[in-house]
């Protein structure tokens, strides 16, 4: 009996009236399981999201008198970066840098701050991370293309309204502290997130005037800490026409396309042939 329903089963899936699960089931009713939905990459949208950040240390300075040497320092800061992952990040983001011990094999130094300045051209270009350990202060400044830096993760990415943030170093310790053991957030926007935070200071007098105008600080609001005669003594040291003067703007909008492509053209070979 069961040589014949066998049979029959085989008759009906070469008459094609019987899927090969149903064959394998033996005659047994199976539920139909749609094929898994490919997951579709818009290719645009990572492409934006690649091209919508260029490391600023990849943009030489005004002077550039030796051409030569800002494009050898660039080829070598395209080989490091095959190396190790140097992501994006802004100041206000908050990073967590694995570094190698050099006086202890094996061995790797981690550190959890927030990044209040990056500045530098090349490979002496850097970044500080500021955190609040036991009460004290602690900032350390890295290069980014250091060879004994193993990893740079970040865990929060956002942007500030200030381009660095040395005025923290006067500001209540809450506002440098970072968990050491905090988990990455995810960033699920398109655009980088600003933060408009502004700090509470502590009492002055503090380590320099953050009023003035050369500081242009948008992160403390000093009506809650300057009386009228000390806004009336930082308005005699004010420039204001210095915002208009056309010689001190220096257009890198031609020169990060040209770099742009120079950076993205040799990873991508160096992608493809890996």
């Amino acid at each position: 009996m069961a040589a014949c329903r066998r049979s029959l089963l085989l008759v009906r899936y070469r008459t094609g009236t019987l899927t090969p699960a149903r064959l394998l089931s033996d005659g047994e009713s199976t539920t139909f399981k749609p094929p898994v939905k490919p997951i579709i990459i818009d290719k645009k949208v990572s492409e934006e999201s690649q091209k919508r950040f260029l490391s600023p240390e990849f943009i030489p300075p005004r002077s550039r008198k030796k051409p030569l040497k800002y494009y050898l320092e660039r080829q070598d800061m395209i080989e490091r970066r095959k190396v190790i992952n140097i992501p994006e990040f802004y100041v206000g983001s908050i990073l967590a840098v694995s570094v190698a011990d050099p006086h202890a094999s094996g061995k790797l130094n981690r550190f959890v701050g927030l990044c209040i300045d990056r500045s530098g051209h090349g490979l002496g270009a850097t970044f500080l991370l500021r955190n609040i350990i036991d009460g004290q202060g602690v900032e350390i400044r890295y290069e980014i293309y250091n060879p004994l830096i193993q990893e740079i993760q970040v865990l929060k990415l956002e942007k500030r309204v200030d381009d660095a943030l040395f005025y923290l170093r006067d500001a209540l310790p809450e506002y440098s502290t970072v968990d050491v053991n905090m988990k990455p957030v995810v960033c699920l926007e398109r655009e980088v997130p600003v933060n408009q935070m502004q700090v509470r200071m502590k009492p002055r007098p503090w380590s320099k005037r953050w009023e003035q105008e050369k500081h242009n600080i948008k992160g403390i609001n000093f009506d809650y800490y300057l009386l009228e005669k000390h806004k009336a003594r930082a308005k005699k040291s004010a420039k204001p026409w210095e915002k208009f003067d056309m010689l001190k703007i220096y257009d890198t909008s031609k020169i990060e396309k040209k770099i742009l492509e120079e950076v993205t053209q040799k990873l991508s070979q160096s992608k493809s042939s890996a």
